[in-house]
């Protein structure tokens, strides 16, 4: 594609240079520039992309997008920006023809929940022959290709390239996690959503965002822009959450929303829930129509809530209640989401993902609720992330855990037995856990404190398959270390 022609979308403040040039590709760092490829300098909170665009040209780059830098060569096109991020996103869009336009389009944002309400949408959009694909903390999805994820939401030109794979492999929708790092870094700027969908609010990623009404900020993003491209677009909220009811109620949100819930003034609801062992059943009512008796095999209230919020997205897509309920009763547990490890020794195993405070508690308390004898905790937490919630997730595990092995999850570049001290806070002087620092071992641990009746937990990392120690990452996929602990 001509570069000319990707500027016609671009909101640059001026362009020197040949324009005629040919595009062969974006990239955003520039070892990753080939002959022909548009230079995406991002400033960044280590790095700054400009430092790096003598190297982008070297390496072959027709262009060069920054925002304003003094950049001298007659062979290069140099396009000034305002806001690089944003441009990127622009270009990354009109390079691939404008994926997003061409498929309905559902993204999911929220602290917990995401993962579980994307599989539960892309399932229901493929019974009704929408053909999806998925972008997610999990994998990505494109037609027959699974690819693991690398991240939740995929930078501009990644995200862009994935979707315009979509609509070449016959896909008619897409359904997308959207992090809030994403929205800061407009990354998901411009897509053509459909519907956004807040699942909740719980402290998470403060070290980045700093406070709650920062972070409440961020996921805004995503329903102040819905309408950008799509005037018909629908916010889904959660009104259990009290974050959900003050985005409901925000000014400055220009479409339409619809909200979801237990709570008797939800539009998507459940009524007469009855929580069993195993999962629950309840009455559906929606705007659309109701569903006398639902059936929904995933376990904890937590995951009515997850399943309702799908609902209510594919309900304003046109999907019909009974449709939806009989996707629902067939639901599976996503990747590493409360996922059984069959032992056949007379004691349940569980993975689950749980990397907060609330999580754990939704987790702890469902594993409580379905009348199991003791509970065995492994969990640990990550370095170089949220100190704020060690503490808080030691005191959860002490009051809702029997017992608690405190370990490693992902260090990173911080020392282990200073997060695990952290941890260690929470439990205020209980002694209802011990610390096995490798995570390996923990596990083999807890298996092997296991009676009939019991259950462990391994919490933290779910469907992750590595484990990250300073510069190191080592694969490690819990699931696996169960079974070779159980002789599977």
């Amino acid at each position: 594609m001509k570069l000319e022609r990707i500027l016609r979308t671009v909101d640059h403040v001026r362009v020197s240079g040949p324009v005629n040039r040919e595009i062969t590709g974006i990239a955003y760092d520039s070892r990753q520039v080939q002959q022909g490829s548009i230079f995406i300098a991002l400033p960044g909170e280590r790095r700054d992309g400009r430092n790096f665009i003598g190297d982008a040209i070297n390496r072959g780059a027709a262009a060069i997008v920054s925002e304003p830098e003094d950049i001298k060569t007659a062979d290069v096109a140099h396009v000034e920006v305002k806001h690089a991020r944003i441009a990127f996103a622009e270009i990354a869009s009109a390079f691939h023809n404008d994926p997003s336009g061409k498929l309905q389009m559902v993204g999911v944002t929220g602290t917990n929940g995401k993962t579980t309400i994307a599989f539960i949408v892309k399932d229901i959009l493929r019974a009704d022959n929408r053909t999806p694909g998925m972008l997610g903390t999990v994998r990505y999805e494109i037609g027959s290709r699974v690819i693991p994820a690398s991240r939740t939401t995929p930078e501009a030109s990644d995200l862009h390239g994935m979707l315009a794979e979509m609509v070449a492999v016959g896909c008619k929708s897409a359904v997308i996690e959207v992090s809030s790092h994403s929205l800061i870094q407009h990354r998901v700027w411009g897509v053509a959503f459909d519907v956004g969908v807040f699942t909740n609010l719980t402290p998470e990623h403060l070290d980045y965002h700093k406070t709650m009404e920062d972070y409440f900020a961020a996921k805004c993003i995503l329903f102040r822009e819905l309408g950008y491209r799509n005037s018909e677009a629908v916010g889904v909220v959660n009104i259990d959450d009290p974050w959900g009811r003050k985005l409901l109620h925000l000014p400055g949100i220009e479409v339409g929303m619809i909200s979801y819930g237990c709570d008797q003034g939800a539009e998507v609801r459940a009524e007469r829930v009855r929580i069993g062992k195993g999962g629950s059943r309840f009455y559906l009512r929606t705007p659309w129509g109701e569903v006398n008796d639902i059936w929904l095999g995933l376990m904890g209230r937590y995951n009515i809530s997850n399943a309702l919020a799908a609902v209510a997205a594919c309900g304003t897509l046109g999907i019909k209640p009974g449709l939806m309920a009989d996707v629902i009763g067939k639901c599976q547990p996503a990747p590493g989401r409360l996922e059984e490890i069959i032992t056949g020794k007379g004691f349940r195993v569980f993975v689950d993902y749980a990397h907060t405070a609330d999580a754990m508690e939704n987790v702890l308390s469902t594993l409580r609720d379905a009348g199991l004898n003791r509970i065995l905790l492994v969990f640990g937490c990550g370095g170089n992330r949220d100190k704020t919630k060690r503490t808080a997730m030691g005191s959860v595990a002490a009051r809702l855990a029997d017992y608690s092995i405190i370990t490693t999850d992902n260090p990173r570049k911080e020392d282990p037995m200073q997060i695990i001290a952290q941890i260690k806070e929470g439990f205020q002087g209980r002694n209802n856990f011990e610390i096995v620092a490798d995570r390996a071992d923990a596990i083999g641990r807890a298996i092997d404190a296991a009676k009939e009746g019991d259950v462990v937990l391994i919490a933290g990392k779910g469907h992750e398959g590595f484990q990250e120690f300073a510069d190191t990452v080592t694969p490690f996929d819990d699931r696996q270390v169960v079974r070779k602990a159980l002789g599977l």
